[in-house]
């Protein structure tokens, strides 16, 4: 995943920039960018972010920057802004993307004459292969149209230009792109949580497919929305601040939305409901007004040295950092019966162990609910679970159990309701010791977003998709 931002001002950008790109640092862990542009030259640099803050890396470069206009990223893949000078101009990108046929790609640009410069762990840089495919345009609107044709997956841009920045949307904006105003320019993020403590006001959102430019003095599309969309529902579930919006739909109010929800027809006796950190919260908040019991923090996570909600992609150390980040609190959860609202279960190691504590702690019943539905399908245009398999996920593993083969009967088992979707909840439930588990279903994830069922990319619980 990741996320970008990106500013244009009728004076110095920088300082815009440094901030707007730190506020989308929930979204990635491994590299960061930022980019300025002044009077023909580009200013760039790039860190390693996987020890360390994106404010300690950037801060002590700041002074070295200049310029009205800039672009930066987060980004748990490739090394970014790449620089490129090309027929159309000199313009330096940054992606949001997911290319499933980057292979196929980079053999067809090979054998046309291309070269590639940026490499890691012998892949090629995905930022630098799209740039590729835009210079095959005869302009930026035809180059990036391109793009959008040929990958499999998902990509969504910022380009800064010497004539402004030209943001475009995933071709079926599975990721959001957001414009907002402010008194001396113009701003546009993945997230809206960016804009407000800059002055920005969010007046845009662009369309799936859609490509706009941006000058200090306002933006023009240039290319017009397509009609379909499937923007990604794990925005809401897990990837976006409780504070950002997208397609005017609240990330916090749709959390709060599937707690109710669940809370209102759940018949378990509970002395009170508490959020697994960060993301649960929201859901256990609405939990407990439609459930009418105590919201308590059964559960902390220690921020001081463990503030951002990604971790590391290594999986032995992103358990370990999962079970360091998150404290119980003893006193709230000895002898209680406690609800722990959570966002999702991908591979069910981490919440068995936070099961695990929590009894030891003195809790007497944990019963577990979950705001999305089961994971079934392992996510092919965000990577949002960097599941490398579908049996890393429990469900396809249970089903296997089951029945033999992790594919077999997969429609029955994704209906809420059916008898082997309640075998495969009931056996997740033992496996992970739990007094009862609940997963919210489908009809109510899509009612709390807010969007029609078509609009919303849910792959991972159904395997719908347009690709």
């Amino acid at each position: 995943m990741g996320g970008f931002f990106g500013t244009i001002k009728r004076e110095s950008c920088v300082t815009d920039l440094f901030y707007g790109v730190d506020y989308n640092s929930h979204l990635g862990t491994k590299r960061a960018g930022i980019v300025t542009y002044e009077n023909g030259v580009f200013k760039r640099a790039i860190h390693n972010i996987e020890n360390s803050y994106f404010r300690s890396k950037f801060e002590a470069e700041l002074p070295e920057f200049s310029g009205n206009s800039g672009i930066g990223v987060i980004s748990d893949t490739d090394a970014q802004p790449i620089i490129i000078s090309c027929h159309l101009g000199k313009f330096a990108i940054v992606t949001v993307a997911k290319i499933n046929n980057v292979a196929e790609l980079e053999k067809e640009l090979l054998a046309s004459g291309n070269h590639f410069s940026e490499h890691s762990n012998n892949i090629i840089n995905q930022s630098e292969l799209v740039s590729m495919i835009i210079s095959q345009g005869k302009d930026y609107i035809e180059g990036i149209k391109l793009v959008q044709e040929k990958i499999k997956g998902s990509c969504s841009m910022l380009l800064l230009t010497e004539q402004g920045i030209i943001a475009a949307r995933d071709k079926y904006g599975r990721t959001p792109i957001l414009v907002g105003r402010g008194e001396n320019g113009y701003a546009v993020s993945s997230e809206t949580c960016s804009f407000p403590n800059l002055g920005y006001e969010l007046c845009y959102n662009i369309g799936p497919g859609e490509i706009v430019r941006l000058t200090a003095d306002g933006y023009e599309t240039l290319a017009q929305p397509g009609k379909k969309m499937q923007i990604c529902s794990f925005l809401w579930v897990y990837y976006g601040y409780p504070a950002c919006e997208y397609e005017g739909k609240n990330v916090e109010e749709m959390r709060f939305h599937t707690g109710f929800e669940m809370g209102k027809s759940d018949d378990i006796e509970a002395d009170f409901v508490s959020g697994i950190p960060d993301s649960g919260v929201g859901m256990a908040l609405g939990y407990a007004v439609g459930k009418q019991i105590p919201y308590r923090r059964g559960i902390v996570k220690y921020t001081p040295t463990w503030p951002r909600s990604f971790t590391p992609s290594n999986q032995a150390m992103r358990e370990l950092v999962a079970k360091m980040k998150l404290i119980p609190n003893k006193t709230v959860l000895n002898g209680k019966r406690v609800v722990f609202c959570d966002d999702s279960i991908v591979r069910g190691t981490q919440l068995r162990d936070n099961v695990s504590d929590l009894y030891r702690y003195g809790a007497k019943e944990v019963h577990m609910r979950i705001s999305c539905p089961p994971l079934l399908y392992p996510c092919k245009f965000l990577n949002f679970t960097a599941s490398k398999s579908e049996m890393e996920l429990i469900t396809r593993r249970t089903i296997a159990e089951l029945e033999g083969t992790p594919d077999k009967n997969i429609e029955a088992y994704a209906r809420t309701g059916s008898p082997q979707y309640h075998c495969m909840v009931n056996c997740i439930c033992k496996k992970l010791k739990i007094t009862s588990l609940k997963f919210n279903p489908l009809e109510t994830l899509v009612e709390s977003i807010g969007l029609p069922k078509e609009c919303i990319c849910t792959h991972c619980f159904d395997g719908s998709s347009y690709e």
